[in-house]
């Protein structure tokens, strides 16, 4: 008879977990075309692993499944990334957001689209520092360091480097203007010599003209504050073709193993640094990675953490609703609680699931300060024999 009623009461608490079970989206919206492609290609399946090992999990909220839907932002396009939002929130009908990448986009996808419905969105790569201000009500958070900070790092490296003069070119949208106006501060509050800081667009045939008046300032080094795909992959290959620099700082938007292997040898000396660490958890992550058939390179990290807060949070709040995720996701983010780490999401849902709390240091050593952003770790890089290398962090 005891067996029968224990037997009885497992299949009566089988049967409420199935009927509180959900069937939740997250929307993955990134830029699978366009400027950052070449990223995206690792920041997509990045988010999707970490959705992907919640839903077989069936941790969390009651063993509710977990779906994750693409939505293109186009790096660029505002108007088209605002209709991909529109369509994931109001067609797909996401709970929450994963993305945008490049931050002209994320911001008009914010305020157009995410805003009025009330979703929240978590950025994995969304760098401007105007986006640590901007009214929200509370639905933005993003995983990435805003480019004040990266501002900093650029000039320390430069520094170290010996570097007296650089020219500085940026790509002409949000992401670029925040990034060079901090580069410019930084560096020449150091003592350092800013010969010129001009703009480029993006899809131009031809760069003959900006690289002409690049070369004509001069500078020990020309800083690329572009798109890996785009402007800026144009204008170094320019600057080599005719001899304005050899030497180029390459910011986190052009970090990535396509830039060396399109131009070969003739960019190495040259040096950079995009959000990375070399905690226990980036080390995780990369073995994960590379099971998983993609590359932990730039912002993948950041993608995976960026998903994985979200459910986390869901699983604090007892609820997939925005409304209510957005209030516990700096505290999954953050101290007290039990260090949680990739591949141990399940762990965290049963935890909080229990009543308890939880640390999410995740793949990239989270921790949100301020609004909702990462304090900040860079990966310093050089291109050496034509390939990208890990030269330290910071």
């Amino acid at each position: 008879m005891k067996k029968t009623l224990i037997a009885a009461a497992l299949l009566a608490t089988a049967s409420a977990q199935t009927a509180n079970a959900e069937d939740i989206k997250i929307g993955v919206f990134l830029g699978f075309t366009g400027a950052i492609e070449s990223l995206v290609a690792d920041m997509g399946p990045a988010a999707q692993l970490a959705i992907d090992e919640v839903s077989k999990s069936g941790a969390l909220l009651d063993g509710s499944t977990v779906t994750w839907v693409r939505g293109d932002t186009t790096c660029t396009d505002s108007a088209a990334a605002t209709a991909s939002a529109e369509r994931l929130i109001t067609s797909d009908k996401v709970h929450a957001i994963v993305g945008g990448d490049c931050s002209g986009v994320t911001t008009a996808a914010l305020q157009n689209v995410a805003m009025p419905n009330g979703t929240v969105m978590v950025s994995p790569s969304a760098t401007s520092p105007a986006l640590s201000t901007i009214e929200d009500n509370g639905l933005f958070f993003r995983t990435a360091p805003s480019d004040a900070r990266q501002g900093v790092i650029v000039s320390d490296i430069l520094n170290e480097k010996g570097i007296k003069e650089i020219a500085l070119t940026y790509t002409n949208n949000d992401y670029g203007k925040g990034l060079a106006e901090s580069i410019e501060k930084n560096y020449t509050e150091s003592g350092g010599t800013v010969t010129i800081n001009a703009a480029h667009e993006d899809g131009k045939g031809d760069y003959s003209s900006e690289v002409a008046a690049l070369a004509a300032a001069g500078g020990e080094v020309l800083v690329v504050a572009g798109y890996i795909d785009q402007g800026g992959k144009a204008i170094i290959q320019a600057s080599l073709d005719t001899g304005a620099f050899d030497t180029f700082y390459l910011p986190d938007g052009m970090v990535g193993d396509s830039l060396p292997e399109a131009l070969g040898t003739d960019l190495d000396g040259s040096y950079g640094a995009a959000p990375g660490t070399d905690s226990e958890g980036a080390g995780i992550f990369a073995e994960m990675a590379t099971a998983g058939g993609f590359k932990a390179g730039p912002f993948t990290a950041e993608s995976y953490d960026a998903a994985a807060l979200i459910m986390l949070a869901m699983q604090a709040a007892g609820s997939s609703e925005s409304s209510k995720l957005k209030e516990k996701l700096m505290d999954v983010a953050n101290a007290p609680g039990e260090k949680i780490l990739p591949g141990e999401l399940a762990k965290g849902l049963k935890i909080l699931a229990d009543g308890g709390e939880v640390d999410y240091v995740g793949a990239s050593a989270v921790e949100l300060i301020g609004a909702g952003e990462s304090a900040g770790n860079y990966r310093q890089i050089a291109i050496e024999g034509g390939k990208l290398v890990t030269t330290g962090f910071r």
